[in-house]
């Protein structure tokens, strides 16, 4: 997939992500739904992996590798799990706010990629796929059906 593509798909997923979670509030938003998890914990773990590697492709766009050396994201349950807890404690309302600002720098250095670095098998556009669109596509039905079953 193309730069463009990509990045009209990873907008498309997060918008439709954004419209599912539109209109609830705290005490919906704190229902646990998904095994043990709640929208927020799910939420917050989405942009703590935009986050990350938000920081993965800024490197890329260095030349550097996207992973630094001694950091393994393979246990991505463990990594989850940090990311749900470091936001336990905030409201829906700091969570849905810090997924914004995490995929706005996501998307800026998704665009600081040079467009020849984007294709099928690329590394670009695994990260996008992993931690992006298909990230966001891999949580939507479920907090969809949460919503419709409201």
């Amino acid at each position: 997939m193309d730069k463009q593509t990509a990045l009209a798909k990873l907008d498309e997923e997060f918008n439709a992500l954004l419209a599912t979670i539109n209109g609830l509030d705290e005490r919906a938003m704190s229902e646990r739904f998904y095994d043990a998890w709640n929208v927020k914990d799910i939420l917050a773990h989405i942009a703590g992996w935009q986050h990350t590697m938000k920081d993965a492709m800024e490197r890329m766009a260095r030349g550097e590798k996207p992973v630094p050396e001694g950091v393994d994201y393979s246990n991505a349950d463990a990594w989850n799990a940090g990311f749900a807890a470091a936001m336990k404690a905030q409201s829906a309302e700091t969570i849905v706010a810090n997924l914004r600002q995490a995929y706005a720098n996501y998307v800026r250095a998704a665009k600081a990629i040079p467009d020849d670095r984007y294709g099928e098998g690329k590394t670009i556009n695994r990260l996008l796929e992993a931690s992006g669109y298909g990230h966001i596509e891999e949580h939507l039905p479920a907090i969809k059906a949460f919503v419709a079953g409201r």
